[in-house]
């Protein structure tokens, strides 16, 4: 039996979303049940869904999320089940850095401006990882990621 208290997962969707239809996503694309942290329901994923202003305006914080499934392959799941673009955290120690998953199933790397306020943190202006945006040049480490920068035409990955 895997155990399923592996971890917590914190993402923003990039519109108004319900709750219930956070939950039914989860639900149907890791085949488990899922409850509000509230409302825990034994064995099942929990998640606390909240609201904040910016451009992705719900919070989603899921609990003992499964270690057995990529957490990049669940959001970009949901965001497809939810039409939206869903927002994670990537695996670099910049701070604004996260991985899109967007609502085609599509993930990519993007830089966003965060704010926290009394609510929550608010992301705003999502762009996309180019290795060359100044914000590349964090001591996180853009190029060291398995999501790499998408260098475009304009802006060459530099050398």
């Amino acid at each position: 039996m895997v155990d399923m208290a592996d971890g917590l997962w914190n993402w923003c969707v990039a519109q108004e979303v319900d709750a219930d239809r956070v939950e039914g996503a989860l639900a149907g694309a890791l085949e488990r049940r899922v409850g509000e942290i509230e409302n825990a329901l034994p064995g099942a994923l929990m998640t606390d869904v909240y609201r904040v202003g910016g451009d992705f305006p719900t919070l989603v914080d899921v609990y003992l999320a499964p270690s057995d499934v990529a957490e990049e392959t669940i959001a970009s799941a949901v965001a497809v089940r939810l039409g939206a673009a869903v927002l994670l955290p990537d695996d670099t120690l910049n701070p604004s850095r996260y991985v899109l998953a967007e609502p085609d199933g599509t993930l990519r790397a993007v830089h966003v401006a965060e704010v926290e306020t009394d609510d929550g943190p608010e992301r705003r202006h999502v762009r996309p990882c180019t290795g060359s945006d100044p914000a590349c040049a964090s001591p996180g480490g853009c190029d060291r990621s398995r999501f790499k920068p998408d260098p475009t035409r304009e802006r060459p990955t530099p050398v």
